[in-house]
């Protein structure tokens, strides 16, 4: 089960997009000097479908895209969730998925999303706008290849994806 802590509309997450940005609580992974740890915790109200459509029907208008920031303790049901955000939307909206695992688990199918984040945080590397990093964000194709777009966090004005 996954727990919605909190949400917000940011622009910095996914270049180019205005994103729905849903803090998902019960983190597994602990990065030390991580931005959020209060996210460990269990807090928050279980993410069904029923809340994602009340949220989606109060932002959906003003947004391009909704984005996991966590879940890592469900990978298959934020995959399940993106699906039915491209079903509703009928694929007006994209998705993605912030996950602080290596790698993508095998039994999540990647093409439910639109982008991907993986990587824990580690702060002597920074964050994907640090030349250092060791995250990676992926844009995803419809034939699941991952596109590795993490430079696009260091450039300057508009990103065309």
């Amino acid at each position: 089960m996954l727990r919605l802590a909190s949400f917000d509309v940011v622009f910095r997450e996914v270049p180019g997009e205005t994103t729905l940005a849903l803090n998902l609580s019960e983190c597994p992974n602990r990065c030390p000097g991580c931005h959020s740890p209060h996210l460990r915790e269990a807090v928050g109200e279980p993410l069904d479908e029923e809340l994602l459509e009340g949220v989606l029907t109060r932002y959906g208008g003003s947004i391009t895209c909704v984005c996991f920031m966590g879940g890592d303790a469900d990978p298959q049901e934020v995959a399940r969730l993106s699906g039915c955000v491209r079903t509703r939307s009928r694929g007006a909206l994209k998705t993605g998925w912030y996950s602080g695992r290596e790698e993508l688990p095998p039994e999540v199918d990647r093409r439910q999303f639109d982008y991907i984040k993986l990587g824990p945080y580690v702060e002597r590397l920074g964050g994907l706008d640090s030349p250092r990093t060791n995250q990676r964000f992926y844009r995803i194709g419809a034939d699941g290849e991952m596109t590795d777009r993490t430079a696009d966090f260091r450039q300057r004005g508009p990103v065309a994806l």
